[in-house]
């Protein structure tokens, strides 16, 4: 008792997957190699350890436990690893019998043998089915209040037992000895006083026995004999433990106590052979008497001996012929992460992006991607709710404090925000932010912009691309047709914007302003020929869906506010080589679903087609890496989002993107995810896309894993150095609490840089707006004085008060001068704007 006193322990729970198909035979070899804490015999240096397999009821759910020597930890996980390699072991906090008990009270009784030790119980071997069935089914019925608590204390002893059970073998078997078992064909009066003469004076009735077997005359064994004879050698053939079993009742009366004592003691009596040997309990014991003794888990006498092939027959894990509905079994699969695993201790800081730690056996080692595999790209699925944006900022955390430039395209708004928290001071100038919400400030990007005339063909394609996407239920080859022109007439004015669309369409004025400076021939001929050719029904009739769809967008006054500036703001192609932080809101709140999704898709077209301009730079290693994270991807992934897949590596850009499920993606698109992405996280995910996902994740996890995963746990098949590595579990990083946040500053540094006021800005559509005379140098004019507003504004702030917003019509108008309702203002945009004083 003081060496338990004195020293540590640990009290471990052992939680099974469903599926284990680990049987009794597997808790036999544990034992067997547990037996190796067994102290030499002639080592004096301490006491023999002991352990304690536990079953425990409560709330609802059964338990295993192990409680060990501190010191032995180790090797006690690792004994039970090896036969049940996917069980999960978590050491406690606590020890479960130290709770309160609320009021009630602790019955206890202990189960010992019914025979001598030499004689061995019934085993797993010839059970039908498995054993714990018969005690789980009993802890599986208590209601709220109760708990049982069932103690199994073992402790290796040497092979000298062996002796005591082969020496009465042999004298049995020699006729030296005739026990109380030895004649089974005796008349049932003459073995009765053959059982009361060795029971009451044992001395004399072994005497006579052995005096009698020495005489002449001596018999052969019979059948019986010869049974009970095989059964204690085939007992003495094992590794053997002193054991000691309690069970704890915690209720509130005696009569239940008794009640649930005496099933289960009934439980233990499926042990029983007639002939052999069997469990009966011992009376029970109310109060703190027993309840300390479970709780010290201590051997108050020698306990009795069971040979492994007993203790696995007693405790064993339970495996899939088990039926009991109330087992805690594991909710989903572990898997052991690869030996070359990324982390701090065999990777530069800079080099890394950490974001996880493994759950393999207690392992909890921080890891996370190496940057050179990030330009193989990242994906991210998972439920609403399971971590996903948890995710998301770490790796972008890392990218803020290892200076990388990286764009956030958020349509919630919620990541782009708390990302904002994490930048620190030095870095506040970094930021571009892109806030359509921020009405009174709108930044300045010009989706049409380019610097590279061979560029023109594709800007029009992705704007195609990304309206058809958005709009592609009421898509048609003809409205494709006329958008496709007008974009590329519009492309050759430089200045133009997306609001020019829609006038192309509805203002002959402007349309042959535009269409006077196209060089293009087959542009040209579009214009002049095929649709100079239409009536005036006709042409109405084919221009409509473009100005429905185009208008929808166009009139927004957010969205025009930012697309309408002939020059943008800020130079993603700069912005991407030097390393800026660009990052976009696109809450859906004030500008819709379906306008959010518009713009975002504008903006990642943009950052792809500046990404590929960098082939400008001969030397691959020259292009800096530019990280691009999107969350809720496929509101903006349209077909050309396969190219940016395949292709973006080698221009340095590299992405992180996050869905729900796999349908909402385009089948063109999924494709060129799952054929492109190095490396893939995995949350909790519904049961259809766990099927499309095992393949990903097999042969170590199946569909039924992926479904049951907890929150914030995840499986990830990752690239490192360049080869996939096997699939793992892990569970994702908590976020730490910003050192100090400053949104604010951030937000008026980005306006003071990249945003006019609300005012400027509608002066400058308001004039472009206005008659169509000599529109093209207009467009060219406006250009440069959006150019000169943006950059002119050193030693200015914004405004605090912007003038009133002019009242726009909901509808597409037939002019889109129409648009102003409020009369013109005839002055011209003030082009060095004012900046809000301090």
């Amino acid at each position: 008792m003081a060496y338990i006193e004195r020293s540590e322990h640990t009290m471990l729970q052992i939680i099974v997957p469903k599926d284990n198909e680990k049987k009794e035979l597997s808790a036999e070899q544990m034992f067997a190699s547990l037996h190796g804490i067994l102290r030499p015999s002639e080592d004096n240096s301490g006491i023999q350890e002991h352990i304690s397999f536990e079953v425990v009821s409560h709330d609802h759910l059964i338990y295993f436990y192990v409680w060990c020597p501190k010191h032995l930890k180790d090797y006690v996980e690792s004994q039970i690893y090896a036969q049940y390699p996917s069980v999960q072991i978590t050491e406690m906090d606590s020890d479960y019998s130290h709770k309160n008990l609320n009021g009630r009270n602790a019955y206890t009784t202990q189960i010992t043998l019914d025979k001598d030790e030499i004689f061995p119980i019934k085993t797993f071997a010839t059970f039908e089915v498995d054993p714990l069935a018969g005690l789980t089914t009993v802890l599986a019925s208590l209601n709220d209040s109760e708990e049982i608590w069932i103690q199994i204390l073992a402790e290796p002893v040497s092979d000298s037992w062996h002796a005591k059970s082969l020496q009465y073998v042999d004298e049995v078997r020699n006729g030296k000895k005739k026990g109380i078992f030895d004649d089974w064909t005796k008349k049932p009066a003459g073995l009765a006083k053959d059982i009361f003469t060795a029971t009451v004076t044992p001395k004399i009735y072994y005497e006579q026995s052995a005096k009698a077997a020495s005489g002449p005359g001596k018999k052969e064994l019979s059948p019986g004999q010869t049974t009970l004879l095989s059964a204690v050698e085939a007992k003495a053939e094992k590794l053997g433990y002193a054991v000691k079993i309690r069970i704890c009742y915690i209720g509130q009366n005696e009569q239940a106590a008794k009640q649930r004592l005496q099933a289960l003691v009934g439980g233990f009596k499926q042990f029983n052979t007639v002939n052999l040997n069997g469990f009966v309990g011992t009376p029970m014991i109310e109060g703190e008497e027993g309840l300390k003794a479970y709780q010290n888990r201590t051997f108050n006498d020698q306990g009795y001996i069971l040979n492994i092939e007993e203790l696995a027959s007693v405790f064993h894990l339970p495996h899939t012929s088990v039926e009991t509905p109330n087992i805690a079994y594991t909710s989903t699969k572990v898997g052991e992460p690869p030996a070359l695993l990324p982390t701090l201790a065999n990777t530069k800081p800079e080099d890394l992006s950490l974001f996880g730690s493994t759950t393999f056996r207690q392992g909890d080692i921080k890891f996370g991607i190496k940057r050179k595999d990030r330009e193989r790209h990242l994906y991210i699925i998972g439920k609403s709710g399971v971590g996903k944006s948890f995710m998301l900022n770490l790796l972008t955390l890392s990218d803020i404090y290892q200076n990388e430039g990286f764009a956030v395209v958020d349509p919630h708004g919620d990541y782009a925000q708390d990302i904002m928290k994490f930048i620190p001071a030095n870095r506040i100038k970094d930021v571009i932010y892109i806030n359509p919400d921020d009405a009174e400030f709108p930044v300045a990007f010009n989706p049409m912009e380019y610097t590279d005339i061979n560029r023109r063909n594709n800007i029009a394609s992705e704007i195609v691309g990304v309206l058809k996407k958005m709009f592609g239920d009421s898509w048609g080859p003809r409205l494709e047709h006329i958008l496709r022109f007008t974009l590329l007439a519009l492309l050759e004015t430089p200045g133009s914007t997306m609001l020019g669309i829609t006038r192309m369409l509805t203002d002959k004025a402007y349309r042959k302003s535009i269409v006077d400076n196209v060089s293009d021939p087959v542009v040209k001929a579009f214009w002049v020929t095929e649709f100079a050719s239409w009536n005036d029904k006709f042409a109405s009739e084919a221009v409509q869906p473009v100005l429905n769809k185009v208008g929808a967008f166009t009139a927004v006054p957010l969205i025009r506010n930012i697309i309408g500036q002939p020059k943008s703001s800020f130079n993603i192609r700069k912005a991407m080589d030097e390393g800026k932080i660009i990052i976009v809101n696109l809450s859906r709140g004030k500008i819709g679903e379906d306008n959010a999704a518009i713009l975002g898709s504008l903006i990642i077209t943009k950052i792809q087609l500046d990404a590929m301009s960098r082939a400008d730079v001969a030397d691959i290693e020259e292009r800096r890496p530019f990280y691009l994270y999107v969350d809720e991807f496929q509101n903006f992934a349209t077909e050309s989002f396969a190219v940016i897949l395949s292709e973006a590596r080698k221009y340095g850009l590299r992405l992180t993107v996050a869905n729900q499920y796999i349908s909402q993606m385009p089948e063109e698109v999924r494709d060129a995810v799952f054929g492109n992405v190095g490396s893939m996280i995995t949350f909790r995910v519904g049961a259809d896309d766990a099927d499309y996902l095992a393949k990903y994740f097999a042969p170590v996890f199946e569909p039924i894993d992926l479904v049951n995963l907890d929150k914030q746990n995840i499986y990830v098949s990752m690239s490192i150095d360049g080869q996939t590595s096997n699939p793992f579990s892990a569970k994702s990083l908590m976020m730490p609490s910003p050192a100090h946040d400053y949104t604010g500053e951030i937000i008026e540094h980005s306006r003071s840089e990249y945003a006019m006021k609300r005012s400027d800005v509608e002066n400058v559509i308001a004039d472009w707006a206005g008659p169509s005379d000599n529109q093209a140098s207009k467009t060219t004019q406006g250009q440069e004085n959006s150019r000169h507003t943006n950059t002119h504004h050193d030693n200015q702030k914004p405004a605090k008060q912007a003038q009133k917003r002019p009242e726009i019509a909901g509808v597409e108008p037939k002019r889109y001068s129409d648009l102003i309702k409020n009369k013109k203002n005839n002055s011209r945009p003030n082009n060095n704007r004012q900046r809000r004083r301090k």
